[in-house]
């Protein structure tokens, strides 16, 4: 009977942090109410150019990688596989919602070392940079695979505008949309 007064202050404290929790992320979707919903999901987005799977990190206020996006399911992170379109990126999301990125919106794509929780080797995450209704965002994907990352690099890049020709982390030489280094 000596354990029962510990154990009811450690369940009471663990209590109090999930509500806290809960009341924190509540707040962060009322102050993100207007925040306009991603594009919806073209029934027909066309040839998929590439597919892979992975983790979806989170959308985040482009440039802060610590201000997640709560509202219309942007910041759960889930399983997700990744399609390349001519003309946008799908994250098909399970649990989620999906996220489409017009191709449109685009604005760029690079490899990071984190984002809000997600911290993994450097060059780990790929990070597609849109805007979302005219606000820059920021979405993390993680590939399942270390080697599907430079083709999905590559695939992403081809639609952005004016983004330079992606280069392979491991060794700075160019690779083309397939994932191939043309040398």
């Amino acid at each position: 009977m000596d354990w029962l007064g510990p154990l009811s202050l450690t369940l009471l404290i663990v209590v109090a942090v999930f509500a806290l929790m809960a009341v924190g992320w509540r707040n962060r979707l009322r102050r993100q109410a207007a925040v306009p919903a991603p594009p919806a999901v073209p029934a027909d987005p066309g040839r998929e150019l590439y597919r892979t799977e992975g983790q979806y990190v989170a959308t985040t206020t482009a440039g802060d990688w610590l201000d997640r996006i709560a509202v219309h399911g942007l910041g759960v992170r889930s399983e997700a596989v990744v399609t390349v379109h001519p003309e946008g990126v799908l994250l098909a999301r399970r649990g989620a919602p999906d996220v489409y990125v017009p191709r449109s919106d685009l604005t760029g794509v690079r490899l990071e070392s984190g984002m809000t929780g997600k911290f993994v080797e450097k060059n780990g995450l790929i990070v597609l940079s849109w805007r979302l209704n005219g606000e820059g965002v920021d979405t993390g994907f993680r590939t399942r695979h270390a080697t599907d990352k430079t083709q999905l690099l590559a695939a992403v890049a081809a639609l952005t505008p004016g983004s330079p020709r992606p280069t392979d982390p491991t060794n700075d030489s160019p690779i083309d949309p397939e994932g191939r280094n043309p040398q």
